[in-house]
């Protein structure tokens, strides 16, 4: 028996990618064509950002927690959210769910210490990049968190809520962080995290100079592995 994962989705492009990996992914540990049972829901994006631009991370908490509310009655036992940006209200989340979450950058941040990184370049939302969510996690296990500079931050932002959410991949974009990792590299990152669920979908190990910590399928294998673990 495996435990059924509910998928709190915000943007639709990353989330897919999250469900993508996870039943693809599963078909390796337990055999061809099999996953654990997946439900997935979400409110738009607009409703989200309209209390994201505002700062009001208590109505984010609210929505992401009508989700679990939805999951947990079509029987998800355990939820994941691929979206980086709406963990800030995570903290407000946890102790009013009935369900376990796993927390993003928990997990990217697992798998940093795991590689022995030290460095952290960040690449995400502007409210992800210049929020508490990765510093906090990154910092409690010894790695330090470098930022592109503030016009490469209005730039990533403008990438990812006009282009990326509607599923636009352009060269120029991806040229774009390519040369922005680069310069982490030259600050003296020795990894990047891929800390917006699209941007993978974007930027590959192959896009760039620096190894890439992809939190959307770092959490989807997160929660292929909880759902396979003993009770």
């Amino acid at each position: 028996m495996t435990k059924h994962i509910g998928i709190v989705a915000v943007s639709a492009e990353g989330a897919a990618l999250c469900y993508r990996t996870i039943c693809a992914e599963a078909a390796a540990m337990m055999g061809p064509h099999m996953h654990p049972e997946v439900t997935m829901h979400t409110f738009p994006l607009g409703r989200y950002m309209l209390s994201i631009d505002a700062g009001r991370w208590d109505e984010v908490a609210n929505l992401m927690l009508e989700s679990a509310r939805k999951l947990a009655l079509c029987g998800a036992e355990l939820l994941v959210c691929p979206d980086n940006t709406a963990h800030q209200a995570m903290e407000m989340i946890v102790d009013r769910s009935t369900l376990r979450w796993l927390h993003i950058a928990d997990e990217v941040a697992e798998v940093a210490a795991e590689r022995g990184y030290r460095r952290i370049g960040l690449l995400g939302t502007r409210f992800l990049m210049e929020g508490p969510v990765y510093p906090a996690k990154l910092g409690s296990r010894g790695i330090g968190v470098e930022l592109p500079d503030s016009e490469e931050r209005l730039r990533i932002n403008e990438i990812i809520f006009g282009e990326l959410v509607y599923g636009r991949f352009r060269a120029e974009a991806r040229v774009y962080f390519s040369d922005v990792i680069i310069r982490l590299k030259n600050a003296g990152c020795d990894a990047v995290a891929l800390a917006c669920t699209e941007i993978p979908l974007l930027v590959s190990e192959n896009d760039s100079c620096l190894p890439v910590l992809d939190s959307t399928r770092i959490l989807a294998r997160a929660a292929l592995r909880e759902a396979l673990s003993e009770p």
